[in-house]
């Protein structure tokens, strides 16, 4: 009978130890889930959207998370989209850029158990964490190399709307120019528009019949247009936000880089290692490796620009210049 009771109890133990055992392996092994709403313009714009798209698919391939999308062409609204990421119970939800951030602060309101990651923008909302970027800091360097090596000694820079992220690039694109090449003449105008290439190209053509040899966009898809009219008429331009070479490889001397894959997969993994985000507001600039330039390409640059461009990168990096907003 005693032995019959000790074996009673053994098989008890050995079923709670193994339970046990199974839900622990299940909590680590559970899968992190990520959600994320694009911006107007959407996947395929060759910049912010895409790159959004490719710190995913490295975190998914990496991680071992899952990531669903949504973009405005399928939901008609954002608040819509964001709802549907909050139905799919993702332990993360990521809206792309500062269009987005009135629709994500109205759903993170009413959902306050759900966590957000906000791009391009500052909430002070407590389930939302923020990513912004020292987009002055990779322009600047832009100019520089704009103004060095202008021989019309006339540049241009395109926005596309007039709000305070767009400035941030033209301003430092401006006093990069500047402070290699203070009487360097430097054509302004913001389009308005994010998403249209003709009004683009139309203003590229402008600024060529005008002189500029180099243009800087920093207009989304509106940019795209100003790069191929650049192309098309054997001057020089720039990308933004990833390295746009491939789009016009006789005119694209280099691009500002923002490093928005690597902000969401660094973000995505502290998540996934340690089950939170740590800083409310993340400000990430050359020294944080948030933004950069691509590779100088098609130009010839003598070794005392080199050294010149590197010496700016350092002291940006250093605090030693200080770019004005």
């Amino acid at each position: 009978m005693r032995k019959h009771i000790i074996l009673w109890i053994t098989l008890i133990l050995a079923s709670v130890l193994s339970a046990c055992s199974n839900n622990d392996a299940n909590s680590e092994n559970k899968q992190i889930k990520i959600g994320i709403m694009f911006s107007d313009a959407g996947l395929g714009d060759q910049s912010f959207s895409d790159l959004g798209f490719a710190g995913l698919e490295k975190a998914r391939d990496e991680l071992n998370v899952s990531f669903d999308y949504r973009e405005i062409k399928h939901t008609d609204t954002y608040e819509k989209g964001f709802e549907e990421l909050i139905e799919q119970e993702n332990d993360l939800i990521i809206g792309l850029g500062f269009s987005v951030q009135e629709s994500l602060e109205k759903v993170a309101n009413e959902n306050p158990k759900t966590t957000f990651l906000l791009i391009d923008g500052k909430s002070d909302l407590p389930n939302v964490y923020n990513v912004s970027f020292k987009e002055e800091e990779a322009s600047y360097l832009i100019g520089a190399l704009a103004g060095l090596k202008t021989t019309t000694n006339v540049v241009g820079f395109v926005g596309g709307e007039e709000i305070p992220l767009i400035k941030k690039f033209e301003s430092g694109f401006i006093q990069g120019v500047k402070s290699v090449n203070p009487e360097a003449e430097v054509l302004s105008k913001f389009s308005g528009s994010f998403s249209d290439d003709k009004l683009g190209a139309s203003i590229a053509n402008e600024m060529i019949s005008a002189k500029a040899d180099f243009i800087y966009p920093a207009a989304g898809f509106t940019g795209v247009g100003v790069i191929l009219e650049s192309q098309r008429a054997g001057t020089y331009s720039f990308g933004v936000d990833s390295d746009q070479f491939y789009l016009a490889e006789k005119a694209v001397v280099s691009s500002m880089l923002k490093q928005v894959d690597i902000a969401i997969y660094t973000t995505v993994k502290e998540l996934v290692e340690t089950g939170n985000i740590s800083e409310k507001n993340q400000e990430l600039g050359i020294k944080e490796n948030g933004v950069n330039i691509a590779p100088i390409r098609i130009i010839k640059l003598s070794s005392s620009e080199k050294n010149m461009l590197e010496k700016i990168k350092e002291d940006i990096s250093n605090g030693s210049i200080i770019i004005k907003e």
